[in-house]
């Protein structure tokens, strides 16, 4: 056998298959070869030398990650830590979990070493530190045993503190025996690297996913430098129409790539910023459509019916803050998950197909195989209509509900005034979850200078 080396560059000393690594029956897909390298390494315990296991896996619905073990034969200590295989990712991201039945304890949890958890009804926050590959079990039983232990010491040293947390492990008890729902769990990793599953079923609400821009802070503490751009007008203002170009950093590979930048004006709307990244080292591309002006009083639902080839040459705007809905399809993208998007609803379809596909049959010629038969099955139903929308095979209706009216539809009235007998628009009073998650609920824009602390 040839010689091995690790993904640090360590000689392996053993290799051998991952269903012998686990212990399993489980058989290794035809032409798989991927294998549990095991390398001599330090214990951080005693001093002495231990095993570790490092193992190269793809996660269904999300990507590649590397698995790591360490065990030691002399004091008993063993440490697991999950890291992600690709690179940083362009956007920060957000999931949010709600839990109504013991099932979801199983979904399973990707958290990197940089991202942060919070059971949000109890009130407990995990903060960054080791990478974890586990389930929301996992996570609230951790949370809760950790609490535990020293319980005893603080009965006697800080009674104050020992009765606060026996209630927050009360709590937590009660939410893994299933007495508790509902519950919330967040996952917020400003590396984008961390993940909770989603499944088909779950509808608008259930799981959530949003992508944000990392501030200038986030950047520092991940290593990364920001970027400004130039050529603005006198005032620092963008000039309309023109094509700005700045360099960035390529999420994908790292090396240095160019993002371009124009402001644009929709005809019966309003000016958007379009931007695009695109890597010559690697071939990353990226495009995304960010809206400006002042926020409405009131959120827009557009709802429009689609019905022959014309209607999906239709221009459609999907901004950050819009969740997308087709009920035929059973299709709900939640806001956040796509960014921006300037395209036709053609357009906009398409990328919803390939990125969820991309997603849950990536991975070669072995794309998929960690599903189900019949979760495959419902999965391969849902593309199959999904493509019959797409080619203009069946009727359907797009509903785009944007708490902040920073979405469009075109209209094919003939004069702009008058309603489109396929498509409708409503507004409506946002809601005080909604008015939280946007930022506006302790928003002051009037009189906030009352306030301020006098400078010394």
């Amino acid at each position: 056998m040839s010689e091995l080396f690790n993904p640090i560059g360590e000689k392996v000393e053993k290799a051998v298959p991952i269903s012998d690594a686990n212990n399993t029956n489980e058989e290794v897909p035809e032409g798989d070869e991927r294998v549990v390298d095991e390398v001599e390494s330090l214990c951080m315990s005693c001093g002495e030398n231990g095993t570790t296991r490092i193992l190269l896996t793809s996660i269904p619905y999300f990507r590649e990650v590397i698995l790591m073990s360490f065990a030691c034969d002399k004091c008993g200590y063993h440490n697991n830590e999950v890291q992600s295989a690709g690179t940083m990712q362009l956007k920060g991201v957000h999931y949010e979990l709600r839990l109504t039945s013991m099932s979801d304890f199983d979904r399973q949890v990707v958290k990197s070493d940089t991202a942060t958890v919070k059971f949000i009804e109890l009130d407990v926050e995990v903060p960054a530190g080791r990478g974890q590959l586990t389930d929301v079990e996992g996570l609230l039983s951790t949370i809760v045993s950790d609490l535990e232990d020293g319980q005893e010491t603080r009965k006697d040293q800080s009674p104050e503190v020992y009765t606060k947390l026996e209630a927050v492990i009360a709590k937590g008890k009660q939410m893994l025996a299933g007495k508790a729902f509902p519950f919330r769990v967040s996952l917020d990793d400003p590396s984008g690297n961390s993940f909770i599953t989603p499944d088909m079923r779950d509808g608008v609400g259930k799981w959530e996913k949003r992508e944000y821009l990392r501030t200038s802070e986030q950047n520092e503490a991940l290593g990364l430098a920001d970027t400004a751009t130039e050529g603005l007008d006198e005032d620092g203002n963008i000039i309309p129409d023109q094509v700005y170009e700045f360099p960035a950093a390529c999420p994908g590979c790292m090396h240095p790539c160019t993002t371009n930048m124009q402001m644009v004006d929709i005809p019966h709307f309003r000016q958007v910023i379009i931007m695009s990244t695109n890597c010559q080292d690697c071939g990353y591309k990226s495009n995304d459509v960010k809206t400006g002006g002042e926020i409405p009083e009131k959120g827009v639902k557009t709802t429009l019916k689609v019905k022959t080839p014309i209607d999906m040459a239709r221009d459609i705007l999907k901004s950050e803050s819009c969740a997308l809905e087709v009920p035929e399809l059973d299709l709900s993208v939640n806001a956040g998950t796509l960014g921006g998007r300037f395209t036709t609803v053609e357009g906009l379809l398409t990328q919803v197909r390939n990125d969820l596909h991309s997603q849950i049959f990536q991975g070669g010629d072995h794309s998929g195989d960690s599903l189900r038969s019949e979760e495959r099955a419902r999965w391969d139903t849902f593309f199959k209509g999904l493509d019959e929308a797409i080619k203009s095979e069946r009727e359907f209706t797009v509903i785009l509900t944007d708490p902040l009216a920073q979405s469009y539809v075109q209209s094919l009235a003939d004069d702009p005034a008058k309603p489109d007998d396929q498509m409708t628009v409503e507004e409506y009073e946002r809601t005080p979850e909604e008015e939280e998650e946007l930022g506006l609920a302790d928003m002051k824009v009037e009189g906030y200078e009352e306030n301020a602390e006098p400078k010394e």
